[in-house]
This record gives structure tokens, sequence and C-alpha cells, in this order.
């Protein structure tokens, strides 16, 4: 595993503990997943991509891919690869975890 020593707060998996974003990452806690609150992140590690696909979601329509966590291959969010509305193109190539699915490396 990488040596995180002096990075800020971490977020892992729930299933297994891998790290998988920074605290300082998040752009937004303010999302909303099937399963609850969701936070947007500028970036994430340890996930591998599903295939993408057109959805609709609450704020339109984007391509997205579900993302994996690289260890367990557990489902915890989704990845914006395109917002077809100008407004949210701000999301795009950002990374939305779900909070139930993500724990803080501490506890």
């Amino acid at each position: 595993m990488a040596n995180h020593e002096g990075c800020s707060r971490l977020y892992c998996c729930f299933v297994c503990r891998n790290f998988v974003a920074k605290h300082d990452d998040i752009v937004s806690k303010a999302f909303q997943a099937h399963n609850g609150r969701a936070y947007l992140f500028s970036h994430a590690m340890n996930i591998k991509c599903g295939p993408k696909e057109d959805r609709h979601l609450l704020t339109g329509r984007h391509t997205v891919a579900d993302v994996f966590c690289e260890d367990c291959g557990e489902q915890i969010g989704w990845k914006y690869l395109k917002a077809f509305e100008t407004s949210q193109k701000y999301k795009e190539d950002k990374v939305v975890l779900e909070k139930i699915k993500i724990v803080r490396d501490n506890d």
C-alpha cells in the first residue's frame, strides 16, 4: 500500500479499507445518491470504472460510469464523463462516492 503520511484525512472503501479519496479533494458534500448522501471528489484513487452509459439524473442527462473499489470490487459511486447541460460541465471527470460506502481512515 502507498505511503500516505502527511496527506489530509483519507477515505476508504467501507468493505476492505482500501484508500479511495482524500478529504482535500472534496468539491461538494451536497450530492444525492440512490442510498442517500454522496460527496463529489475532484479525484479518486484505487478505483476502476465500469462501462460508460447515458443516465438521466436529477440534474439532467450525463454520461457516467459506475466506479468500484479496485481491491474488493464493491460499487462505491460513479464518475461523470460528460455533462450535456452547460451548467453541469463542472462535474466532468469528477467522481461521486456514496457516503454510506466510504469511511474515514481513522474510523
